[in-house]
């Protein structure tokens, strides 16, 4: 519903009809480096707030979102570069209306939503910037990745990390041998997601807040309080956990690092973990992945802890005087490494170590713009972003591995078969795919 300088003429393009555009892709084609794209902007507030700014620095040609103040709070932000933009509460309308100007869509929305935006842009050609967690659940990682690749568009997640120096000099020491065969590993999420309550009673709809469009694919339910603006991590029908949330930042080093996308099946369960509902995530999971070899690359077990280190890992890292706050640390058979939460620092443990080890050749290639940056790039001839669907796709699926581990609860082995996406536990494999409400699509 496109709305321009006033409330008067954005009801009045309520009645606009609109034909639908999704019957043949329109394959973006590389443009010249100082031809401006035109790009849509679908979530404008929270971590989202600075994309109508990126759009505008190119050619801003929408703006989405299901609350009118932060439409309103971004227009302001925007001041004299761009004049009322077209708005919309609707992404399936502003691709209905916009399709043919749109180059880029950038989203960032409740987790819910991020594969019913991102699978319309990428089946109408479009290049796409999709925060993280990439999807809600699997099938819909899987659904992107493959759908990307099929329309040939130019993707790019939003685990700024994996742009980073850090990630790459972590991969470059491990390769290199810096602390031998890396044997486990142990990861920090630094939030804890989540609670034990069932639904609250309804409330009145918040004044400016379409509560249809936010809901999207989830099923029909009342509005309560909690969810709008950012409360909705902690429950199960819109949002992925602790996991979802910070797995996506941590968990990309050991993904990389130790070559888990190589891996054909490995296994999943919930060491441990406090409350839950139905309604919410549970709280302090402690999860464990066990990985086979993968080539040369050897057996590691993988470990992921919500809210605090265990204490064998509290108690290595103060004999080693290694502040971790959030992080990863790598336990291999010569030594130990650790980075920070987004891959920043890597070293190895203790200082001594680190300084003693020649450091590696820079084999990898450096991102030049960051995770929404190269793929602006990328969309006038550079080269792909690093964190393509190619790469975020099979990652996120790992990750989510992780979120249905936890939905099941503790002491049930889950083994993943990474091809098939199924699991050996029916309670897993109803999680692989939500049921999605009419319209809504992936």
């Amino acid at each position: 519903m496109a709305r321009k300088s006033s409330r008067r003429s954005f009801l009045k393009q309520t009645a606009i009809a609109a034909l639908p555009v999704f019957g043949a892709p329109m394959i973006l084609s590389a443009r010249a480096p100082n031809e401006k794209l035109g790009i849509a902007v679908i979530g404008c507030g929270g971590q989202g707030g600075g994309n109508p700014g990126t759009a505008a620095s190119e050619r801003l040609v929408a703006l989405c979102d299901v609350d009118d103040t932060k439409i309103a709070e971004a227009i302001k932000k925007l001041g004299d570069k761009v004049k009322d933009p077209p708005v919309f509460h609707d992404y399936r309308k502003m691709f209905d209306k916009h399709a043919k100007d749109i180059d880029v869509v950038l989203i960032a929305t409740p987790d819910h939503h991020h594969a019913p935006a991102a699978i319309r842009a990428i089946r109408a050609g479009k290049s796409v910037f999709c925060e993280k967690p990439l999807t809600w659940c699997i099938y819909e990682a899987r659904t992107l990745t493959t759908e990307a690749k099929k329309n040939k568009v130019h993707t790019s997640m939003g685990n700024q990390g994996h742009a980073g120096e850090g990630y790459r000099r972590l991969c470059e020491y491990i390769w290199a041998g810096a602390i031998g065969d890396v044997t486990e590993t142990h990861s920090l999420m630094t939030r804890n997601f989540g609670g034990d309550k069932g639904r609250p009673k309804g409330e009145p709809v918040p004044e400016g807040l379409h509560w249809d469009e936010w809901l999207g694919p989830a099923g029909l339910r009342d509005y309560h309080g909690g969810l709008h603006a950012f409360g909705w991590r902690n429950w199960t029908e819109f949002g992925t956990g602790t996991l979802g949330d910070m797995g996506c930042h941590i968990l990309d080093g050991t993904f990389w690092a130790l070559k888990l996308a190589e891996a054909k099946t490995f296994t999943i369960e919930c060491v441990a973990q406090t409350g839950g509902s139905k309604e919410q995530f549970a709280q302090n999971n402690h999860l464990r992945w066990k990985f086979g070899p993968r080539g040369k690359t050897p057996a590691v077990t993988v470990n992921s802890y919500d809210s605090k280190w265990p204490k064998e890992i509290a108690e290595l890292l103060a004999k080693h005087e290694a502040k971790v706050d959030g992080g990863t640390v790598y336990i291999g058979t010569k030594g130990v490494m650790a980075t920070d939460t987004y891959g920043g620092n890597p070293r190895m443990l203790p200082k001594k170590d680190h300084d003693a080890f020649p450091a590696p050749e820079k084999t990898l290639t450096r991102s030049k713009g960051g995770v929404k940056g190269d793929l602006i790039a990328a969309c006038k001839g550079g080269a792909e972003p690093s964190s393509s669907f190619d790469y975020a796709g099979p990652f996120t699926e790992f990750v989510l591995t992780g979120t249905m581990a936890s939905r099941v609860g503790p002491g049930k082995l889950i083994t993943w078969d990474v091809e098939k996406m199924t699991a050996d536990l029916p309670e897993a494999n109803a999680m692989v795919k939500r049921d999605y409400r009419k319209g809504w699509e992936v």
